[in-house]
Formats: structure tokens, sequence, C-alpha cells
């Protein structure tokens, strides 16, 4: 069950032997239903796709627990921060982890830290903390992922639940509140794991490096957080989870193993390792806040790894794939699945009907598009669209027509990233691409309740140090 074992298991081997074998019969009996089969095979799983899409739009509308549940007795909450190279935003974060309301004595925080990472060690350390958050410096080891920086920590957590944030984030005050609430709530016991939305910032006009890919990026994190996990979430089916403010059970997170520290995409991996152990997912109010990755120099080495870690993802977890039962593999296949192959097809298709258009155009004569084809674009494109526009106005994020008609380019993009994730896990599959981050730039979107009076900065608490060096990471399921 880790992505550090790369080669396919006897089940997959049988598959791939089976649809060979199949594909072979086919080509010797009847060569001329190839075409028409796959076209078929293909357009029907699409219309599967843009209907189960719209489906969690509708479900979604009611996916999330809002009730304020009171909860007198606030369990120990342990917050962990993965970090490297983040020196330049090392005081942003703690000007936010600090806001965070909660009661200070029940709170841990860690900020986790490769050894090898001076200039974020010193930053940190001179940071103005709050007295519960303290500096963690990971022994050093192979190989250099957020997964595995958390794991080394994980023995040294004292919280009953757990959150992860990352060097960017601005998470609502209220978010480890309304967490602890519902676990407490949860009268079957079986909840493992709750995720907060996450939102993007709106920036000023002018601002941003890249305006088009930062307003997609933000429609799409709508689509997933606002529609997406909280349709699944009502439904009861797995998912994989947002790389942070995800809310665990200790105690569960420790007997499933951690974190997979070789799978690049460890919280999509989680999501479904916890599944395929009986436990349950749920999903959040209280967002946390983001700033998109920039331009397309940043945009496309994260879209890599996250892709990357989608194709480890679903290799390990289709080696057995009757561990999840029928529906987790189901929701298996309909959100990493379907969110590898989307990304695979989508320029080539794209690509595919502009050159039709125009050798049509040039020729002088209409272009001669099967019906099957249309209906599939049409309620494909719609049905992104639909999703993006109902996430983006539950976010508070803009998608307008404009957005609309251009989505088709970002969307295209993604298949260069999936190209280049392919390539790159055949060549370097633990290689964890960085995400550069910045201090933000002034926003409009964000809206920060005031801290609380207990939620201010102990100007007065001694530096402190965790000794990590001596702690051995938790063994990986």
């Amino acid at each position: 069950m880790s992505a550090r074992l790369r080669g396919l298991s006897d089940f997959q081997w049988l598959a791939l032997a089976g649809a060979l074998t199949a594909a072979g019969c086919l080509v010797w009996i009847r060569p001329g239903l190839i075409g028409p089969l796959l076209v078929a095979g293909a357009a029907a799983t699409f219309l599967v796709i843009s209907c189960w899409r719209v489906a969690l739009v509708i479900l979604s509308a009611g996916g999330i627990d809002r009730r304020d549940h009171a909860t007198a007795d606030l369990p120990r909450y342990s917050v962990l921060v993965a970090l490297h190279d983040e020196a330049e935003v090392i005081d942003q974060l703690v000007e936010r982890l600090a806001r965070i309301d909660y009661p200070q004595d029940r709170l841990q925080g860690l900020l986790i830290l490769e050894p090898h990472d001076a200039p974020t060690i010193s930053a940190a350390l001179a940071a103005s903390k709050p007295g519960w958050l303290e500096v963690f410096v990971a022994p050093p080891g192979e190989p250099q992922t957020k997964p595995r920086a958390l794991n080394c920590a994980l023995p040294h957590v004292t919280g009953n639940l757990l959150t992860v944030y990352d060097a960017e984030d601005e998470p609502d005050p209220q978010q480890l509140r309304e967490a602890a609430a519902r676990f407490a709530a949860d009268a079957g016991g079986n909840l493992a794991c709750l995720q907060a939305p996450l939102r993007i910032r709106r920036m000023h006009r002018g601002l941003s490096p890249s305006p088009f890919l930062d307003r997609q990026f933000a429609a799409e994190y709508a689509s997933l957080f606002e529609t997406a996990l909280p349709g699944m979430a009502r439904l009861g089916l797995p998912f994989p989870l947002g790389g942070t403010s995800n809310h665990f059970r200790v105690d569960v997170l420790r007997a499933v193993g951690g974190w997979d520290a070789f799978n690049v995409t460890e919280d999509a991996d989680l999501g479904f390792r916890l599944w395929g152990k009986g436990w349950r997912l749920g999903v959040i109010s209280r967002p946390t806040w983001e700033t998109p990755p920039g331009d397309l120099s940043d945009w496309l080495p994260q879209r890599t790894r996250w892709l990357k870690g989608y194709m480890q993802t679903w290799g390990v977890h289709t080696r057995r794939p009757w561990r999840l039962g029928a529906r987790g593999a189901f929701a298996l296949l309909m959100t990493v699945g379907a969110g590898i192959v989307s990304a695979s097809v989508n320029g080539p298709s794209l690509a595919w009907l502009a050159t039709t258009v125009l050798v049509a155009a040039v020729a002088g004569l209409p272009p001669q598009t099967p019906a099957l084809a249309l209906v599939v674009l049409i309620l494909g494109a719609a049905s992104a669209w639909l999703s993006c526009a109902i996430g983006a106005r539950r976010a508070g994020v803009p998608y307008g027509p404009t957005d609309m008609i251009v989505a088709p380019a970002y969307w295209a993009l993604q298949s260069l990233a999936a190209a280049h994730a392919a390539w790159r896990l055949v060549r370097e599959p633990f290689a964890w691409d960085k995400t550069r981050h910045r201090r933000d730039e002034p926003v409009t979107a964000t809206v920060t309740a005031p801290a609380p009076a207990h939620a201010a900065l102990d100007e007065a608490a001694p530096e402190r140090l965790s000794a990590g060096h001596a702690a051995a990471p938790q063994p990986v399921a």
C-alpha cells in the first residue's frame, strides 16, 4: 500500500494481459470495429463523468452540516505545518496561526523543518510565536517530501485531533472548533477525517502576474471543494483529501501508518487508505484561504506533481481494488481515474476539434461533426462550467462568461502537465516539485474574524526547538 513499490501487482498484470488479449482477438476477428468501439467507449465515459459532475452539484447543496454543535470539553489539538525554503513567509504564517480561536493550553503546534534548510530554521526561531507553537527539525533522510516530514513529527504529537496546514494558508480562526464539534457529534465513532474547503483569494486588478491562470485556478478549487467533495461526502463516499486543512483523529492516523512518504499527493492516497480500513470522511464549512500559484513557471510544476501523485495513487489502490469495496472503487474511478484521463485527453481533443473546424473552413465545407461527439462536447463543457460557476458563487470568487470562454485553454494546459507527470513518474517518481510561496499582496476577498484576546502572541515565550533529530519516522502502511 505504498508508492515506494513501483511494479505491478499480480492482479494488475492479469488485468493488463486480459485487456491486451481481448484487443488482439478483436483485431484478428473484427478489425473494423476497433475505431467505432473506441469512440463509443470514450463518449460513454465522458457522458458518465458529465452526469456525475452535475449530480454532485445538486447533492452538494446540502452536503455540509453547518449546525453549531456545542462542545463543552474541547480536546487537545495539534497543528502541523511542513516547511521547506519558506523563510520569506514565516512571519506571515505565524501571525495567521496565532489567530486560531482555541484554548492555548489545549493547542500544540509544530513547524516542521528540514535540517539543511538553515534560512527557514533561522526565520522560524526568530519569529514571535505564540507559546503553543514550536520549531521541530526532522531528522535527515529520504525521500525529502512533505509526507515524510509529517511522519517524522507524528510520534511527537500530543493532541487527540490533528490538522495540517501549508505555508501560504490563512485558516478561519473558528475552523478547529467546528472540526472538534463535528468529531464530538459523531455518534457512530467511525469518522476519521474532515476536510475544510480551500478558497483562493481574489487579487486586486493588475497585481497578479497571471490573472488568467489565477481565475481559472480559483474556479477549479471552488468546483472541487464547494461541489464535488460535499456531494461525495453526502453520498458517504471516499474522496481524495486536499493537501492542507484536513483534520484527523490522531489514533486513527497512527493506526493506518500516517502518510505515504513516497506519494507526492499523500493527501489523495490517505483518503482512500482510511476508507479501505473502514473509516469515514466528511467536510466542514469553515474555509482556509490560499493564494494561487502564480504564472506558468509556478503552475506547471505544481500541477505536474499533483498528476504524478494521482498516477501513483491510482497504481497503489488498483493493486487490490477489492479492498475499497464497490463504492470505494467507484469513487476512486470517478475522482483519481477521471482526473488522470481528463487531464490527458483535454489538450489532444481540443486540438483535434480546432483542426477539424479550420480544415473545413479552409475547404469551404461545413465540419463533419458526428452527433455523439457534439453531444459529448456540449455536455462535458456545460457540466464543467456549471460546477465551476456554482462553486465560485459559494466561494465568493469571480467566474463569468469570459472565464467560461477561455476555460478550454486552461483545460488544454493540463494535458501538458499530464505528459510531464507521466515522464517524471518514470524518471523521478519521488521528486517533490516545490511550489514557491510569496508574501501576499493586498486582497479583496478575505474576511478574517478578529483575533480573540487569548490568541495574542506570547512575546515572553522562550524560543523552543524540539529534539526532532532523535525521532524516527512512523512506518508507512
